[in-house]
């Protein structure tokens, strides 16, 4: 089966490397990829968002399966375009990828399927969290303590989008939680955490994600599966009642409350940096169940999560996220794959032929352990060994979780 993957972070490095240990993979290939994934596939220099150039190459590639990672172009219609071409794709179409691509849409889902989530407040007060409608790469939501933070936050929420979203502040712990669906029904993945703020201590502005691990200890795999059946089942039931079935990944961001789960956002497509610490945990041939999603069946599909934990730190470049330095130098990769590490490229490119930054974060270091001490062990060694230049990564990583153990 040959597959062509659709962006070039991360996440796709993450998939690229689980997808290439499939007995049933033929050829490996990427757009726009990254220097990692060339070591593992074939890269094509066309950009995640044109749409019609993509088409074109899977086309011309006569690719059995197109595996869509960022979210802007399945918002923007990428799957109904392939699937219109004859091309099988992994990956919602626009009107049900309207789950992410519009809080007010999600709201609205939510509160027709019966899902409980936060509370929209008529006028923005504190606390509260403050949330721009539309696509903004995961830094599209504000969490404002105080009526300082509020005024800071509406006007850059707006410049996002035209419209934002006010939300009440919920208290609890988060975890994000997968399941691969296939329009009807839901197959749960291993439940994981991450870390959106910069800095230690959840301090700091917003950003992609600067880290995560699973599993999570709060969640064992029976409350998974019950808050799949209570979360994901029925927005998949209302999303096909509107003629928009979802297949793909969906990815509920949860708070979970005293008084029950609560969801804080969903997402259509895997989430990142998740996608790094739940793919090396996973038993199963994953390309096998992307293609019955595509297919439209996940019948007699069985995907599941090995004991060991999986501990991944982001490693961002100076500057990020406001103000991102690119083209500088990258080097002890190797080395911290020798120490143990799973390294995935996240923003890098090859200038004369030398390892650079191109992105704001730049590379994933993963580490799987028997415990999440171990494993926390193992990342942190293995991410002092590369040398990047003002490198920006937090230090506390999955440090609750251990204490959890404990």
């Amino acid at each position: 089966m040959d597959v062509l993957i659709v962006g070039g972070g991360g996440r796709e490095h993450a998939l690229a490397w689980k997808l290439a240990q499939s007995s049933v993979l033929g050829e490996l290939h990427a757009a726009p990829g990254n220097p990692g994934i060339a070591g593992l596939g074939t890269c094509h220099g066309v950009r995640a968002d044109d749409t019609e150039a993509l088409v074109a190459l899977s086309r011309r590639l006569g690719v059995d399966l197109v595996v869509v990672g960022p979210e802007a172009p399945l918002v923007a219609g990428l799957a109904d375009e392939l699937r219109a071409a004859g091309v099988a794709v992994f990956g919602p179409s626009a009107a049900a990828a309207g789950i992410e691509g519009s809080k007010s849409f999600a709201k609205d889902v939510l509160g027709a399927a019966g899902v409980p989530t936060a509370v929209e407040l008529d006028e923005p007060r504190a606390p509260c969290v403050v949330k721009a409608d539309g696509l903004a790469a995961g830094k599209g939501v504000f969490v404002c303590e105080t009526e300082a933070e509020l005024a800071a936050a509406l006007p850059r929420a707006r410049a996002l989008g035209d419209r934002v979203v006010v939300e009440e502040l919920l208290e609890g712990r988060e975890v994000s939680l997968f399941a691969l669906c296939d329009g009807e029904r839901a197959l749960t993945l291993a439940p994981a955490q991450d870390f959106k703020r910069l800095l230690d201590g959840d301090l700091g502005p917003n950003t992609g994600g600067m880290g995560s691990y699973s599993p999570v200890p709060w969640v064992d795999d029976d409350e998974a599966e019950a808050l799949t059946e209570a979360v994901h089942v029925p927005v998949l039931r209302e999303l096909a009642a509107r003629g928009a079935p979802f297949q793909g990944l969906l990815y509920a961001g949860l708070m979970l409350t005293e008084s029950g789960a609560r969801v804080l956002e969903f997402n259509c497509r895997f989430g990142d940096p998740e996608t790094q610490a739940i793919l090396p945990r996973l038993e199963g041939d994953l390309l096998e169940a992307l293609a019955a999603v595509a297919a439209g069946s996940l019948a007699g599909i069985d995907l599941t999560a090995g004991p060991e934990t999986a501990v991944t730190l982001v490693l961002a470049a100076a500057g990020y996220p406001d103000a991102t330095e690119t083209g500088v130098p990258i080097d002890g990769i190797e080395e911290a794959e020798a120490a143990g590490a799973l390294v995935f490229h996240a923003g890098t490119a090859l200038s004369a032929g030398a390892l650079v930054t191109s992105g704001g974060r730049v590379l994933n270091v993963t580490a799987l352990a028997d415990s999440v001490g171990e494993a926390r062990e193992h990342a942190y060694s293995a991410a002092e060994r590369i040398e990047l230049a003002g490198v920006q990564y937090r230090r506390d990583i999955a440090r609750g979780a251990v204490h959890a153990n404990a």
